[in-house]
């Protein structure tokens, strides 16, 4: 058990295997941090090994909306409040990143694809601790927050794939009406 942990995404609408991501890291440590990628314009670029994560169709949701996903989400399974905590994280900006990511933490990090392990390097290349929790061929990975933001915007099916306490936000905010007027 580690004290202090790191675990970074997008969470571009949290679902169930991010939700299933950031518990396995917080059995991993007392105290997780959670860094929000692509946490606003300014911060959000090109990455070569995974182009479409920096567009704006696939980031429709603030750092602050995200947030509060995540928060809800991780307090509804039942993770105390002050175990943890949510940062901006702008991993597409490494000139940025040492001021934010702290040193005394171990990064936990899932790779299914090119950009996994770029993001592994980068870590590594700051010198920092890492822990890969899993590594799985992409063809493994699960819920996508692309499906997720597809089915909202289409009007299917879409709160099984999702957290309730997220569910209840993504009703509050009028996601729906959001996601189809981009």
């Amino acid at each position: 058990m580690h004290p202090l942990g790191f675990i970074h995404g997008r969470f571009q609408i949290l679902h169930n295997d991010h939700l299933a991501y950031l518990l396995a890291g917080k059995r991993r440590c007392d105290r997780l941090i959670v860094g929000v990628t692509n946490p606003d314009a300014a911060t959000t670029r090109t990455e070569a090994t995974d182009p479409k994560r920096s567009s704006r169709e696939n980031n429709p949701l603030s750092f602050e909306e995200r947030k509060a996903m995540i928060e809800a989400a991780l307090m509804e399974a039942g993770v105390d409040r002050h175990a943890f905590s949510v940062i901006p994280f702008p991993i597409n900006c490494p000139e940025l990143l040492e001021p934010c990511a702290p040193r005394d933490a171990v990064y936990f990090l899932t790779i299914y694809d090119d950009w996994g392990r770029e993001k592994l390097k980068r870590f590594r290349e700051l010198g920092l601790a890492t822990e890969v929790m899993w590594e799985r061929p992409e063809r493994e990975k699960g819920i996508s927050g692309t499906d997720v933001r597809a089915a909202i915007r289409d009007g299917l099916e879409w709160r099984h794939l999702v957290p309730p306490a997220v569910a209840a936000l993504v009703d509050r905010w009028h996601l729906a009406e959001r996601l189809r007027q981009r």
